[in-house]
């Protein structure tokens, strides 16, 4: 067999929406009228937030959806649905190959598969039967019936969130749409709290970038200016309630927000700084955007001056505690108030960006330990 090269003509998630629409659900109506199921393209995968491109077919990417049953459907049928579709599927659809290889084991490889043609046989497909409550405990360490506490939603990492919350559902009869609708964004006081978080990270490092600058060492204030520049956007995404991507996407995501349009080329300028002094100006007009950012939101009463001198020593910094405090005064939910008393690390996001712990839903539990009072 040959590895099949697939011409880029369709997103992934179009490519997704057709191949069930018009391979997949025809089969499960005959050999199974009336069976409740949901379906959807969610999760991981560049074409879930609509940014695969030709490199992206190199994994995972083709004819591919998940379909969702009730557990006892699941327990009956699975296996069953699974060989008929392996059995029925074409072999092509829209000029994709519907076989994939099977899942390389090697170092790095992380389970990869690629599109393969095959001319006979049954097609090794890409269509998951999965169960709501068995995806959620995989993906996200959660049941579905269970009761989010703010510990739960602070261990959860954002780039999770918005796999789950993006992508596309092509049929719906097992209330996936609903489990949704409850991750769609964070509940006001944790997103308050996350808010305060944000500026107690930027308050952590904005004196730190010219005062290394000052001491002659330009590559730790550049350094440390790439700290700012990135709590400052994961900072934007919370104004903008939305849930911010794994690294890889998170420019092409800033590129979307709102405030991107005023902010990226200051961000840009701050990471291009010659020395720091350049770094200072241009985060300083950053910091000016972001005090009207927060101000427009009238979340608290308003800020100024949106920057200050630091101790009279010549830094120019946004003074970022005058903002915590007003937020967190916002908070009226007993334990997230409890949390915010305890500390200010934030979530998950804001804390660690290790991938194996984002990625590692058996650890959320542990994770959430870490608020405990």
């Amino acid at each position: 067999m040959q590895e099949y090269e697939a011409p880029q003509n369709v997103t992934g998630l179009e490519l997704a929406r057709a191949f069930f629409h018009e391979a997949v659900r025809p089969i499960i109506a005959r050999r199974w009228p009336g069976l409740p199921y949901s379906a959807a393209l969610i999760g991981s995968g560049s074409e879930v937030l609509g940014y695969d491109d030709a490199v992206s077919a190199d994994h995972h990417w083709g004819p591919r959806a998940m379909l969702f049953l009730a557990p006892a459907d699941h327990h009956r049928l699975a296996k069953e649905l699974h060989e008929a579709l392996a059995t029925e599927l074409p072999y092509r659809f829209m000029g994709y190959s519907t076989n994939f290889s099977a899942p390389k084991t090697g170092d790095g490889d992380q389970g990869t598969q690629l599109m393969q043609d095959i001319s006979a046989g049954a097609v090794n497909h890409r269509v998951e039967i999965l169960t709501l409550d068995g995806y959620l405990q995989d993906t996200l360490g959660l049941s579905a019936e269970q009761e989010l506490t703010a510990a739960d939603w602070l261990s959860l990492p954002q780039q999770k969130l918005l796999g789950f919350t993006g992508g596309g559902v092509f049929r719906d009869e097992v209330g996936l749409g609903l489990l949704r609708d409850r991750f769609r964004y964070y509940p006001r006081d944790i997103w308050l709290y996350l808010l305060a978080c944000g500026w107690s990270r930027i308050g952590q490092d904005e004196h730190l970038a010219p005062r290394a600058g000052a001491r002659g060492d330009e590559l730790g204030s550049a350094v440390i200016a790439g700290r700012l520049a990135r709590s400052i956007m994961l900072l934007c995404f919370l104004y903008e309630k939305r849930y911010a991507p794994y690294p890889k996407w998170l420019g092409s995501a800033f590129a979307e927000l709102n405030c991107a349009a005023e902010l990226a080329p200051m961000l840009h300028a701050a990471l291009r700084g010659r020395n720091w002094r350049e770094r200072e100006r241009s985060l300083g007009r950053a910091y000016e955007a972001l005090n009207r950012l927060h101000n427009g939101g009238r979340l608290t009463p308003p800020i100024q001056p949106a920057t200050q001198d630091f101790h009279g020593r010549g830094f120019l910094v946004s003074n970022a505690w005058r903002y915590i405090e007003p937020l967190l005064a916002k908070i009226v939910d007993p334990e997230v108030k409890a949390i915010s008393e305890g500390s200010l690390i934030g979530s998950i996001d804001l804390f660690s960006d290790n991938t194996d712990l984002r990625e590692a839903a058996r650890l959320r539990g542990r994770i959430a330990n870490f608020y405990a009072s």
